[in-house]
């Protein structure tokens, strides 16, 4: 079994803040809101000191975060962990649940994404073949024949 790697000396917040990405202040908010799993050392003077697996946890839930994961069940999955085991199975209903919500939104986004290269492709067909003006524009103009007469690829 590898041993767990933690450096000699513990980092500072800017430090972690590099690391991780996220600001002094969000590092705060996070130790404020309960959302880390272990105490974090300070110094004689009270100077926060993170160690690896800080970082490493901090990373997981900015992954989280960015994907839209709810503060609420980043609170309910830091607050599972930090009481160790014998949860297990509720935290794994909280990460699958966010799993199928971020498939939704991957499935949505795809769907937006082949409306867009549809649309990319209607265009690019009108320019190349200079007829860029039978696409609407984005203040009426008159026109020869009326709007229901044109073609769906004639639409902004």
């Amino acid at each position: 079994m590898a041993a767990i790697e933690t450096p000699a000396e513990p980092l500072a917040i800017g430090e972690v803040a590099e690391r991780t990405g996220l600001t002094v202040h969000a590092l705060r908010f996070y130790e404020r809101e309960g959302l880390l799993v272990g105490p974090i050392q300070r110094t004689a003077g009270g100077r926060r000191r993170y160690t690896t697996l800080d970082v490493d946890w901090l990373q997981i839930c900015v992954k989280l975060r960015e994907s839209g994961m709810p503060l609420a069940d980043l609170k309910r999955f830091a607050e599972l962990v930090r009481h160790g085991r014998g949860n297990e199975a509720e935290r794994l209903r909280l990460l699958d649940a966010h799993r199928q919500r971020v498939d939704a939104q991957i499935q949505a986004l795809e769907e937006c994404r082949s409306v867009i290269t549809w649309k990319v492709g209607v265009y690019a067909e009108h320019l190349a073949r200079g007829e860029a003006d039978g696409l609407w524009a984005p203040t009426p103009e008159p026109r020869t024949q009326g709007l229901s007469g044109g073609s769906a690829s004639d639409r902004p």
